[in-house]
């Protein structure tokens, strides 16, 4: 055991009670052992909690201070004591919660260094603490990944910056984090570039930037091939926030951006509930795209403010719209190695150390029971059939000999003149279709 005292010492580890439970710490939903669609819970879902919003993050924003109690931020305390006491307060979290994996940044888990080499050591010290924590605990590392976009040298951007050296240090410290990863048994490595895009095109080479960004990430699967990381490497995309326009905006822009540089196989998309809504997306649609370009990795499972148009991070609450992405999840066979990680935070006024199991706790339910939906729309059929049926028409004489180039544009303008082709309208059937996935997310029990 840690020497450190509890900082959750009033917190009893969680446990799954069952819906009609009223104790709010106490699982509802989420039943980690529960058999669904012929695996536990757990194994669907893989749940990882961030390290950043949760115990980095002190509460501050735009206008104040922070405002959560986090002692490890306090000023004047000594940077690694300051970390080991964050990451024992972190561990405590995750085994009490009872959640299978985090994920981190490099700066969340090692304070910086006044050099380079000075932050390595901290980052290697801090490695060997979390392995011996995940030992005691059983916790897992779901993904690391490093922070390219806090330090003022990245205002311009880490890999997409007009200085080489930027590039080179920005490289050295993925290098570093990748091989953290690697030592940790970590599944996946991602790749988020805060700052990877453009705020003028006035001062920017697009041209040259892009090709600046895809010889990273060549260096990036390099590295992970060259040192035996067995895990993906993702890349999470973005519209907007910080910069204007991010070069990884979508699911689609990724795809097309790996597919044109040659990495298509090699590199896999983290998905965020926030960053599609901000891209003027549902999540349903990313989802779907990136499943349909063979490159869905792991989710980021949070949500927005309908209201406020940036990142909110908060923890997911609507069933439905994660049921939709589930039932497009379980019907490509599952998440593979990646998993739902809450890159989610408190609001401000959440004060209460307890706040911090409210917040998760109610998201892990909200995965749990659209799980449980997503299982039940997919074993009836009632979407898979009516799919099928809509586009039979594709599996007779003209529609294979079309996908399968056998007709020219000349033949089917004769096709259509000698059998004076009008194919009728068929319905949609949107409403019937949105009130069958609302029965089953009625029912899911």
């Amino acid at each position: 055991m840690s020497d450190q005292p509890e900082f959750f010492p009033d917190i009893p580890v969680i446990r799954y009670r069952g819906p009609d439970c009223d104790d709010p710490l106490s699982f509802r939903w989420y039943d980690a052992d529960r058999v669904v669609a012929g695996r536990r819970m757990e194994d669907h879902l893989r749940l990882a909690v961030c390290y950043w919003h949760s115990f980095v993050w002190g509460g501050t924003d735009i206008f104040g201070e922070g405002t959560l109690d986090r002692p490890w931020n306090r000023p004047g305390r000594d940077p690694m004591e300051a970390a080991r006491e964050k990451m024992a307060a972190a561990f405590e979290f995750f085994a009490k919660l009872g959640v299978p994996f985090f994920c981190f940044h490099d700066r969340d888990i090692a304070p910086a260094g006044a050099t380079f080499k000075e932050s390595c050591a901290n980052l290697d010290v801090m490695v060997d603490e979390a392995g011996a924590q995940m030992e005691r605990t059983g916790v897992r590392l779901l993904w690391g990944t490093a922070n390219l976009f806090s330090h003022p040298r990245y205002a311009a951007g880490a890999a997409t910056n007009p200085n080489p050296e930027v590039f080179a240090h920005a490289a050295a410290q993925v290098a570093h984090a990748l091989d953290a990863t690697h030592r940790l048994g970590g599944a996946n490595y991602v790749l988020w570039g805060g700052r990877e895009g453009y705020d003028t095109l006035l001062n920017t080479d697009l041209r040259r930037e892009t090709d600046q960004l895809a010889r990273f990430l060549h260096l990036v699967v390099e590295h992970k091939h060259r040192i035996g990381f067995a895990g993906t490497i993702l890349i999470e995309p973005k519209p907007a926030e910080p910069s204007k326009h991010q070069y990884d905006r979508d699911a689609a822009t990724v795809a097309g951006f790996l597919a044109r540089h040659g990495l298509d196989g090699e590199v896999k998309v983290n998905l965020e509930v926030n960053h599609a809504t901000l891209a003027g997306h549902s999540f349903h649609h990313e989802v779907a795209t990136a499943l349909a370009a063979g490159i869905l990795g792991s989710v980021d499972a949070n949500r927005g403010d309908a209201q406020n148009g940036w990142d909110t991070d908060q923890f997911p609450n609507s069933v439905e719209e994660l049921t939709l992405a589930l039932y497009e999840i379980l019907r490509s066979g599952g998440i593979g190695a990646g998993g739902f990680n809450f890159d989610t935070k408190l609001r401000r006024q959440s004060v209460a150390r307890d706040d911090l199991f409210h917040g998760h706790i109610g998201a892990m339910d909200t995965l749990g029971r659209s799980l449980l939906a997503a299982a039940s729309l997919l074993e009836s059929g009632d979407l898979e059939d009516r799919l099928r049926d809509r586009y039979a028409g594709w599996n007779g004489p003209l529609g294979t000999d079309i996908l399968e180039g056998r007709r020219t544009l000349a033949d089917l303008h004769q096709v259509v003149l000698d059998a004076d082709l009008d194919p009728p309208s068929v319905s949609g059937r949107q409403e019937l279709l949105e009130n069958i996935v609302n029965r089953h997310v009625e029912r899911a029990r």
